[in-house]
């Protein structure tokens, strides 16, 4: 058996990412309908947005290295997107939703936030210079949705959530 390098390992990276991104992409409108607040359901929406971007971004960077756009199963996704679905189903109804929802989101936004970190140290390691930019976009943007989710939590999904039905 070959060998594995650096770059086995930053491909391997990035097929998960791209397969993560794509199954988020799936989970987002399921979250938007469960959403009980508009500022929730929009938020949701645009986000599903981005994460189109992010995949074009991640094909973009897939196509530098001359390799085929492909995921590879990452568990780690599927676990969090299926926590998202118990929530869902749980708290159904209930004043809690909303705060369980931006938890999961966070949840994801955080996966990825480590992922896209540790790709961009590992393009500069590589030297693949025109991944990095890639790379950072994706970045920049998961880190801007986990703000505008916490402030959403902040300001109201966890205040209403505290409260008795």
């Amino acid at each position: 058996m070959a060998e594995k390098t650096l770059n086995d390992l930053f491909l391997d990276t990035l097929k998960d990412i791209y397969f993560a991104e794509k199954q988020i992409l799936k989970a987002l409108p399921k979250m938007a309908r469960a959403a009980q607040s508009e500022e929730g359901k929009a938020g949701f929406l645009q986000h599903r947005e981005e994460t189109q971007g992010q995949i074009e971004r991640l094909e973009q960077v897939f196509e530098l290295l001359g390799k085929p756009a492909r995921g590879k199963t990452c568990e780690a996704i599927q676990g969090i997107i299926a926590e998202g679905e118990e929530i869902m189903e749980e708290y159904k109804g209930t004043v809690a939703l909303d705060a369980g929802l931006i938890s999961s989101a966070q949840a994801v936004e955080h996966y990825e936030i480590a992922r896209y970190g540790t790709l961009i140290a590992w393009a500069k390691q590589l030297g693949l210079k025109e991944a990095v930019p890639l790379l950072q976009a994706n970045l920049a943007e998961e880190e801007a949705t986990d703000k505008k989710l916490t402030q959403l939590a902040e300001a109201s999904a966890n205040v209403k959530g505290k409260k008795a039905a």
